[in-house]
């Protein structure tokens, strides 16, 4: 067998009989570009204005990204992640059939706080996306992007998107960072040095179950590509980008996972796709059994029988007092203890004990279904965790789940745009991949993101006959 450090993409590409899908590259936009739009959707004064905005971490004691584009000997890569024509012309040389691509000008336009730039940019940014993409998706799937700051601002901008650009894919906030609402109100002036974190789910500001059923309507998927780091300053390096950086995606991708999971989403939806993209898939599994094992604790019948402070045996503590507490111990302390520990509670009743009745959490199965079957799990190829989400033996119920390869192309991480896809390869020589979790991987993961809420997804791209190849058997 030729080993990985002989194989190029297209080597690859060869030795296997299905498509490979790039669940994951971007496109780095022209600012420049980008305020030519903005003027032609707001005029001059708006663009002149969205120039000079300031970013929307400006304020905050954290060390952002800097050198994040290829340069040097990767300049060719830096041309291809800037120009859709050249990019998929290069598409051959990576390895890759078709290529899912996402924005870069989105990662901070989407915590924008002021309303009517955060709009026109991404009126602007969405209109620019769908012209430049348009004579090249046959290979090439952008994303548009969606704001989430109120779900009136998301279905208007999800409605002219997929509606009057053509967009199959999209992009979503999952998080609103708005200053802290106590500084806010009592030191306006003070305010923008603030943030606090929001979700759109679980707890969130706004009941964003409009935006998830027009997504269904729409047969849209819910594409998260957020990181968290440094988000609101608590864990995060003011001098060093790496520290910040590390595990920011798959923070992200956890905290909306979270949310959307124990906010019964996706029991409400059936159907509806959620894809986290760029963290990984390693916290994905450690959170699906974290989820039966704190189920199996904390579920209603279990809390009432062992958790239960009113059923603590206090003669049993006096008892035991008494034997072990050397008159240090008593069992007056160890009693009062018990009422004023805050690890006591104080429930008022079934509706606020019983944290999994979003989900309708009534057996482990619930999770295994309410989980796998909706969520998907972008990972770059060089990543040592992908191979866990295959392990059938760590997973509960034997699940495997879903990830899928992305490239992350444009990006400061992918050295060389034709080692992605050998790099997720050498799972399969050092047999931590079979074939068949290969081809999950680069092709039906990927593939069954889109297609199973929109199955024309793929009509027009040159793997159409593949994918409904693939959706038949599926059926059959």
């Amino acid at each position: 067998m030729l080993k990985s450090l002989e194989l190029n993409a297209a080597d690859v590409r060869a030795k296997v009989s299905h498509p490979i899908v790039d669940g994951d590259g971007h496109i780095l936009e022209a600012r420049l570009t980008i305020l030519d739009y903005v003027k032609k959707i707001a005029g001059p004064e708006v663009a002149l204005r969205y120039e000079n905005l300031e970013s929307p971490w400006k304020y905050q004691d954290c060390q952002q990204i800097f050198w994040g584009m290829p340069s040097g000997p990767q300049s060719l890569d830096r041309a291809t992640a800037m120009l859709p024509k050249l990019y998929r012309e290069r598409l051959d040389e990576a390895g890759i059939d078709v290529g899912i691509v996402y924005s870069t000008a989105c990662l901070p336009l989407m915590h924008v706080r002021d309303d009517e730039m955060r709009q026109v940019g991404h009126r602007a940014l969405n209109t620019m996306l769908a012209d430049i993409f348009s004579e090249v998706r046959d290979r090439l799937i952008p994303n548009c992007v969606i704001p989430m700051f109120s779900p009136d601002e998301a279905i208007n901008e999800l409605d002219y998107a997929i509606n009057e650009l053509g967009f199959k894919a999209a992009t979503f906030g999952t998080e609103v960072r708005l200053p802290v609402p106590q500084i806010a109100e009592n030191a306006p002036e003070l305010a923008k040095y603030t943030e606090r974190v929001n979700p759109v789910a679980l707890d969130g500001l706004y009941d964003y179950d409009p935006v998830w059923q027009r997504c269904v309507e729409l047969k849209i998927p819910v594409g998260c590509h957020t990181a968290a780091r440094g988000g609101g300053g608590r864990h995060s390096s003011p001098s060093n980008f790496v520290f910040n950086h590390l595990g920011g995606f798959s923070t992200a991708g956890n905290y909306f996972c979270r949310a959307v999971f124990m906010d019964g989403v996706t029991r409400r939806f059936p159907g509806l796709n959620f894809a986290f993209l760029e963290g990984g898939v390693g916290w994905a599994v450690q959170l699906y059994n974290d989820l039966f094992e704190h189920w199996e604790k904390r579920n209603l019948d279990f809390m009432r029988e062992n958790l239960d402070p009113e059923k603590l045996d206090a003669n049993l503590i006096r008892e035991m007092a008494g034997k072990y507490g050397d008159g240090i111990l008593t069992a007056d302390a160890l009693l009062g203890e018990t009422k004023t520990n805050p690890m006591g509670g104080i429930i008022k009743g079934d509706i606020e004990l019983d944290e999994f009745r979003r989900c309708k959490i009534s057996k482990k199965e619930d999770i295994r279904d309410l989980f796998v079957e909706p969520f998907y799990f972008g990972c770059e190829a060089d990543d040592a965790m992908n191979t866990v989400a295959f392990n059938t033996k760590i997973n509960h119920y034997g699940a495997k789940l879903k990830a899928f390869f992305g490239s992350d192309i444009g990006h400061w991480d992918v050295e060389d745009i034709r080692h992605c896809v050998p790099d997720a390869y050498k799972n399969v020589e050092k047999e931590l991949f079979s074939d068949q979790d290969f081809e999950d991987f680069m092709f039906t993961n990927p593939v069954e993101l889109y297609t199973k809420q929109n199955p024309d997804f793929f009509v027009g791209t040159i793997i159409e006959g593949k994918v409904g190849e693939l959706m038949n058997n599926k059926t059959s």
